[in-house]
C-alpha cells in the first residue's frame, strides 16, 4: 500500500509548478469544515494512507509530513511506515507546527497553496499571518486532486428527508423565529450557515451523506423576510419540496452559493468565520459581521421533547448492549469470537431495537494491546480473537430517530494483571468524580475537566484526548459548542446539554481503558450567588466491576455506583426475559 501511497505524493508534486506553488496543504475536511466527510472529499486519506478522522498533510517538492493528535499516535506511526510521510505528534512540545515545518523547508518567497474551499476563513488568515511572518505567502488553488484521482468518489446523491417535529420538539419556522431574534441582538439581519449539522437541526432535514451522521449536504441562507436552501436538485424528493416550500424555504443548486453570496446588498450578513470555507467567505458581495453562529447554542441545549427522546432512546441502547454483553460473556470462553465479529454481533443487537437508523461512528473494539490504540478500528488485517484473560475496549453508538447514544465500556474477560486493576480503578474513580459535580452556573468545561483527571495524575498518568464532547440529536456524535477538556472553551455549560464523560488511559502494546456514559446539564438548585447546576447520567449500561480495587473507592464512590446500578436494574429489567434479568441483576450488583 506504502508504494502506491508514495506514487500518488509523487504526482501530486508534479501539479505544483503548473500551479506556482512549492507546498501543499491537505486537511481532514469538506467544504463545510466537517469532522467526518464523504468519500468525495477524503483526500487526506486517499493522499496518505492515513485512515483515522483527523489530521493534516503537508507536502513540499522534497519532504512530506502528517499531523495529527494523541488519539491516533500509535495507528498512524503504523500506516505511515514506508510512505515517504514523517508523523508529527500535536500536543508535545517537540513538535513543529505546520508553517515552521514549512518555513525550515523551503526558501523564503516560497508559495504555499490551499484548497480554499477545504479551509475556514478564520483559518486562511492565521496561516497567512504565521507564514508571512516566516517569509512564506499562501495562495488558493483548485483542487489538485482532480487531476491525479482517477476514480475519485462523486459527490453524495443520498435524498433527504424530514425530521419529524414529533422527535425534533420545534417546528422549522420557530426554529428560524429564534433565530432572527439572535440576530438583532448581534447587529445583523441575515445569517449564512455553512455547518451540516446547524443546516440539519435548522431545517428539520436528515439525511445519508456522511457515513454514520444523518446530515444533508447543503448550505443555508436566512434572510429578513425568507430563506433559501443550496442543495442538489436530486436529493429533493416532492415530499421533501412541498415541506420545505411551506416553511418558507426556497430552492436553488448547491453550486450556485458563491454566485448569490457575490450579488448580496444592503444586508448585514451574519457570518461564522471560524465555519464557513475561505472560498464561500471570499465571495460575499454585503457587509460581514463576524460572529459566532446563534444555531450552535440553540442546537446545544435540548429542548423538552428532545431530553425525553434521549432518555427513551438510551433505555433502548441498554437493553440491546445488556444482550450483547450477556452473549460476549458465554462466547468468549468458546475461543472463536474476534473484535470484528462482536462489532458484527452488537450491530444485531441494535439493529433489532424500535427507531433504529444506524450506528453513530464505526464501533472501536480493540482486545488487549489493541485498546492503546484510542481510536482503533480493527480490519481483516488487524483482527484478533478474543481470550478470556485482559481487557476489551468496546466504544459504540447508535443513530436513534429519537437521539444518538455514545457509550464506551472497559469488559474484563478474565484475569487482569495488577496493573490493569489499579489502571482500571483509577479511570473509573476520575469518571464518578465527574459525574457527581455540582458547579455554580457559568462554569465552564475546563473548569471541570480536573476532576476527571486527578486521580490519574496523582500517579503519574494522563490522556491527551478531551474528557467530554458534545453530542448531537440524531444528527452527529461529536458536536459543540460545549466540551469538558483542558483546553480553554468559553462556552459555559447549560441546563439542557448533552455531554461525554469519558476518562481514559492507554499504555501502548499493553492495554487501553476507557469508560464512556453521556451525562446531561441539569439545574440542582439555587446556592449562594445563583444556581447551580449538576450531571444527570443518561446512559443505561452495566459498568464491569470485575476490575476495580474495591478498596480503593471511597464511601461516595462506591454509592455512586451502586446507586447507578440500581438505577440501570430498574430502567432495563421489564424490557428483558427472565434469563436476561437474571444475567443484569448479577452485573449490577451492589459491591
Amino acid at each position: 500500500m506504502n508504494s502506491i501511497i508514495s506514487r500518488r505524493i509523487a504526482a501530486l508534486r508534479e501539479t505544483f509548478s503548473s500551479r506556482g506553488i512549492h507546498a501543499l496543504i491537505i486537511p481532514s475536511t469538506d467544504p463545510h469544515l466537517s469532522e467526518y466527510v464523504a468519500p468525495c472529499w477524503q483526500s487526506r486519506k486517499w493522499i496518505s494512507g492515513f485512515t483515522g478522522s483527523a489530521g493534516t498533510v503537508a507536502v513540499t517538492l522534497e519532504e512530506a509530513g502528517l499531523w495529527t493528535d494523541s488519539r491516533y499516535f500509535i495507528q498512524a506511526a503504523r500506516e505511515l511506515e514506508g510512505s515517504g510521510i514523517a508523523l508529527y505528534k500535536e500536543m508535545l512540545p517537540e513538535t513543529p507546527s505546520i508553517p515552521r515545518f514549512l518555513a525550515s523547508h523551503l526558501p523564503k518567497g516560497s508559495v504555499v497553496g490551499i484548497d480554499g474551499k477545504m479551509f475556514s476563513a478564520t483559518q486562511v488568515e492565521q496561516l497567512t499571518s504565521e507564514l508571512e511572518a516566516n517569509g512564506l505567502r499562501i495562495t488558493s488553488v483548485p483542487d489538485p486532486m482532480n487531476e491525479i484521482w482517477d476514480d475519485r468518489p462523486s459527490l453524495p446523491k443520498a435524498p433527504a428527508f424530514v425530521y419529524e417535529e414529533r422527535y425534533a420538539g420545534r417546528s422549522c419556522q420557530d426554529k428560524m423565529g429564534d433565530i432572527r431574534t439572535r440576530l438583532a441582538e448581534k447587529g445583523a439581519d441575515a445569517l449564512l450557515l455553512s455547518a451540516l449539522d446547524e443546516v440539519a437541526w435548522t431545517l428539520n432535514l436528515r439525511g445519508n451523506d456522511v457515513h454514520c451522521n444523518p446530515v444533508v449536504i447543503a448550505y443555508l441562507l436566512i434572510t429578513p423576510q425568507s430563506a433559501t436552501c443550496f442543495i442538489a436538485p436530486e436529493k429533493v424528493a416532492a415530499e421533501v419540496a412541498d415541506y420545505l416550500k411551506k416553511q418558507g424555504i426556497t430552492l436553488r443548486r448547491y453550486d450556485e452559493i458563491e454566485t448569490v453570496l457575490s450579488g448580496l446588498s444592503d444586508l448585514r450578513l451574519l457570518v461564522d468565520p471560524k465555519k464557513t470555507n475561505f472560498a464561500v467567505y471570499s465571495a460575499i458581495g454585503c457587509t460581514i459581521v463576524r460572529d459566532e453562529s446563534p444555531v450552535a447554542l440553540l442546537k446545544a441545549v435540548r429542548n423538552a421533547c428532545e431530553t425525553s427522546g434521549i432518555r427513551a432512546a438510551m433505555q433502548r441502547d441498554g437493553v440491546a448492549l445488556t444482550r450483547f454483553l450477556r452473549w460476549l460473556e458465554n462466547a468468549v470462553p468458546g475461543g472463536k469470537e474476534t473484535e470484528l465479529s462482536i462489532d458484527r454481533k452488537l450491530h444485531e443487537f441494535r439493529a433489532a431495537q424500535p427507531l433504529y437508523m444506524g450506528e453513530s461512528f464505526d464501533t472501536i473494539a480493540g482486545y488487549g494491546a489493541h485498546a492503546a490504540i484510542v481510536h482503533y478500528s480493527a480490519t481483516p488485517e488487524t483482527d484478533i480473537p478474543l481470550q478470556p484473560k485482559g481487557f476489551l475496549l468496546l466504544d459504540s453508538g447508535a443513530q436513534y430517530k429519537d437521539g444518538t447514544t455514545d457509550i464506551t465500556r472497559t469488559i474484563a474477560l478474565g484475569e487482569l494483571t495488577e496493573e490493569e486493576k489499579t489502571d482500571y480503578t483509577l479511570v473509573l474513580k476520575g469518571h464518578i468524580a465527574l459525574a457527581l459535580a455540582k458547579f455554580p452556573a457559568g462554569t465552564r468545561g475546563a473548569q471541570l475537566d480536573v476532576l476527571a483527571r486527578l486521580p490519574l495524575w496523582k500517579q503519574g498518568m494522563n490522556y491527551l484526548h478531551g474528557t467530554g464532547h458534545g453530542v448531537g440529536h440524531f444528527l452527529c456524535v461529536h458536536e459543540g459548542p460545549q466540551s469538558i477538556r483542558m483546553n480553554e472553551n468559553p462556552v459555559t455549560l447549560l441546563p439542557g446539554m448533552v455531554v461525554s464523560n469519558e476518562p481514559g488511559v492507554y499504555k501502548a502494546d499493553s492495554h487501553g481503558i476507557r469508560i464512556e456514559n453521556l451525562i446531561l446539564v441539569c439545574r440542582e438548585r439555587e446556592g449562594m450567588y445563583g444556581d447551580y447546576l449538576r450531571f444527570e447520567t443518561l446512559t443505561l449500561c452495566p459498568i464491569c466491576t470485575r476490575g476495580i480495587r474495591k478498596e480503593w473507592l471511597d464511601a461516595e464512590e462506591t454509592a455512586w455506583l451502586n446507586e447507578y446500578h440500581r438505577t440501570v436494574y430498574e430502567r432495563l429489567s421489564p424490557d428483558l426475559n427472565e434469563e436476561e434479568r437474571e444475567w443484569l441483576r448479577t452485573a449490577t450488583a451492589a459491591i
